[in-house]
């Protein structure tokens, strides 16, 4: 299998730099001028990638890109050891929390948006984590 790696798309590098620090305890890596950054602190690294509000997305076209609160298949769950401390520190970096902290069987989730408008969802586990769903 391949390394993986994460890549979002943003409207200005400088404050996703900032914000991702901030929230999330990441801190830059490498660094191709204001074309590109690697954050690292994370299990695999995420790459910020400056794109204008309004370009295509790719050659082909599509939606334009725009970075108001969008809906995608895709966001990122981070597993935290804290909850209510990781929700308190992207609130106040600039995250939105769009559903409070919930309770289910395997632990605590808590739903945010980035303030660039990807989605982000903070998972506390408790005992087996997802395990618990299954029983055993």
């Amino acid at each position: 299998m391949a390394d993986l790696r994460i890549c979002i798309d943003v409207p200005d590098l400088d404050r996703a730099i900032a914000f991702y620090g901030a929230a999330l305890g990441l801190a830059p890596g490498r660094r191709l001028g204001s074309d590109w950054v690697e954050l690292l602190g994370a299990p695999v690294p995420i790459d910020l990638l400056p794109r204008a509000p309004g370009t295509a997305p790719t050659p082909r076209g599509g939606d334009p890109r725009t970075y108001e609160r969008h809906w995608t298949p895709v966001h990122l769950d981070l597993v935290v050891e804290d909850l209510d401390a990781a929700v308190s520190r992207a609130v106040a970096a600039g995250a939105t929390l769009e559903r409070p902290v919930s309770e289910a069987a395997w632990g605590r989730m808590a739903n945010l948006a980035d303030p660039f408008g990807h989605g982000l969802c903070f998972l506390q586990f408790r005992g087996k984590g997802y395990g618990e769903l299954l029983g055993g």
